[in-house]
């Protein structure tokens, strides 16, 4: 059985979450792709200070400059083509019309870089997730208004869950809801520092649910952040988290 793409989200994650970081025996996903866009979230108004730009590409390859108005691009992030389906990214500073700077999904971990407007199109939520890996605590907000806390377990001392800012950039469905995954993953545009590659993935971080609830509260995975099943269900079902929400992971 392969992972099933939820929404229209990117759906690259858990071969990789997998393969990556310690989440457990991974199998090479087919994904299927019902859905919407990078984000359903209706635009927040002026007065809210803790909105985010998410910018979904349009072409296949996107272009990454070092700089503003640079002419010869460092490097191309390729829309994955089997199958298809769209990337997204956090939006870290904005010229309209012109260019935008863009956190990237690869190593080293909060790497940024510039992309050209007219290669995405933006969409804006107020969503935001922590992570406290010293309380192992989740905690989602939308416009400051707390909307989910979740006890999580977390990377190891020898494979630790890397802190930073990261933003999540894809969602799967585990072919197995009452798998080591549960019933749904988000991929994370952060990796591991420690796990290069990973049983043929590259060491990307993941949040998913759990068959071991026992494990919750510990240091006990790879560098994935394990939840509740009936949490992330509802951060999928009921809160409809959308993709590019930024991820602050405090150590």
């Amino acid at each position: 059985m392969g992972w099933q793409r939820v929404g229209r989200g990117t759906a690259l994650l858990l071969v990789v979450v997998a393969t990556a970081t310690g989440c457990s025996d991974s199998k090479t996903p087919s994904l299927a792709a019902p859905g919407s866009g990078a984000s359903t979230t209706a635009a927040p108004s002026d007065e809210d200070a803790d909105r985010s730009t998410v910018a979904e590409a349009l072409v296949p390859r996107v272009a990454v400059f070092d700089s503003e108005g640079a002419t010869v691009p460092s490097q191309s992030i390729v829309q994955p083509a089997d199958p298809p389906r769209p990337m997204v990214f956090l939006v870290v500073e904005e010229h309209p019309a012109l260019w935008l700077e863009v956190l990237l999904p690869v190593r080293p971990n909060g790497r940024t870089g510039w992309i050209k407007a007219t290669d995405v199109r933006l969409t804006e939520h107020s969503y935001r997730m922590t992570i406290n890996l010293t309380d192992h605590l989740l905690t989602v907000t939308q416009s400051k208004r707390v909307l989910l806390t979740a006890p999580i377990g977390v990377g190891t001392a020898t494979t630790p869950t890397p802190g930073g800012l990261y933003y999540t950039k894809e969602l799967l469905r585990p072919p197995r809801p009452d798998g080591v995954y549960g019933p749904y993953a988000y991929g994370l545009s952060g990796f591991s520092n420690e796990l290069t590659t990973f049983d043929g993935g590259d060491g990307v971080i993941g949040i998913h649910g759990t068959n071991d609830p026992a494990g919750l509260g510990k240091d006990v995975s790879h560098g994935c952040i394990r939840i509740p099943n009936a949490e992330i269900v509802k951060l999928v079902e009921q809160i409809k988290l959308p993709l590019g929400v930024p991820v602050q992971v405090i150590a």
